[in-house]
């Protein structure tokens, strides 16, 4: 609870930082960045409850609309004004400047307006095109912004726990060519797979099904991968024996095949709802 608390302070900083990239000079920007943290801290209280740190960022409000008052406040020359806190929140004691609280230039009710649009504008237009968060992914690399501010280093700091069960998938998938000891009764790859496997079904940010697909894919492509392509290689040939030869000749590359699929799956759809 206590990292998730904390990863949402993060994720809301690293948005306003991106957001003042190109707009604010460094100096300028570092400044802004540390005032906005110390006054998250500041009304958050020393709280480690997500919920609650929710509510904080929520009064803060836009981060773009954050930058675009300091770049405004800049270009004035204006002293930085003191908040004026929320009446459910405890005034910060320190003589220091804090960061101002957010006012619209719009009505409230203009501002909710246009934010509704926005927000079905960029819902239809990605509920019409395929592969959406894919693609979202892709641009991330070259601007963040276009990801609401996220990018891989990002979404692999969030989810640690994720990250390591598709390192162990694909470790499995690499040693599956390599003639290792078995360990009691078990081949290496085998023990590498279920731990990663174990660690996809106890995490919380795939669904059901995308977890079933991600340690799914490896066992089906064993199974009816290895018996269908080996039953294709037999020809001629008879017997179980024959079968055999060419099923466990397939069924270790259609383990990595399928593993790697799956791990393609599980890393889409862990961009896609981070």
């Amino acid at each position: 609870m206590i990292e998730r608390a904390d990863q949402l302070v993060l994720d809301y900083v690293s948005k306003a930082a991106d957001a003042a990239h190109g707009v604010l000079r460094q100096d300028h920007r570092l400044d802004f960045v540390q005032r906005l943290r110390a006054r998250i801290e500041s009304e958050r209280s020393g709280s480690e409850d997500p919920k609650v740190v929710a509510r904080v960022l929520a009064r803060f409000g836009d981060p773009a609309a954050l930058v675009e008052r300091e770049a405004r406040r800049l270009s004035s020359g204006g002293e930085v004004p003191r908040i004026q806190a929320e009446p459910e929140v405890r005034p910060a004691e320190s003589d220091t400047a804090v960061f101002p609280r957010v006012v619209d230039d719009v009505p409230p009710g203009v501002a909710r307006g246009m934010r509704e649009a926005r927000e079905r504008l960029t819902g239809r237009t990605e509920r019409g095109l395929p592969f959406a968060g894919l693609r979202r992914a892709v641009m991330a690399g070259a601007n963040p912004m276009a990801t609401g501010g996220r990018d891989a280093r990002t979404v692999v700091k969030g989810h640690p726990r994720e990250v390591l069960a598709i390192g162990l998938l694909l470790l499995a998938a690499l040693l599956v060519p390599m003639s290792l000891p078995s360990v009691a009764i078990f081949q290496v790859p085998v023990i590498v797979w279920a731990a990663g496997a174990a660690t996809v079904l106890t995490s919380d940010s795939w669904s059901f099904r995308d977890r079933m697909i991600g340690i799914g894919a490896p066992m089906f492509g064993y199974g009816v991968g290895g018996v269908v392509i080996g039953a294709l290689r037999v020809g001629g040939e008879s017997g179980l024996s024959a079968f055999l030869t060419q099923f466990y000749a397939v069924s270790g590359i259609m383990f990595m095949i399928f593993t790697g699929l799956g791990v393609v799956w599980l890393a889409y759809r862990l961009w896609d709802l981070s």
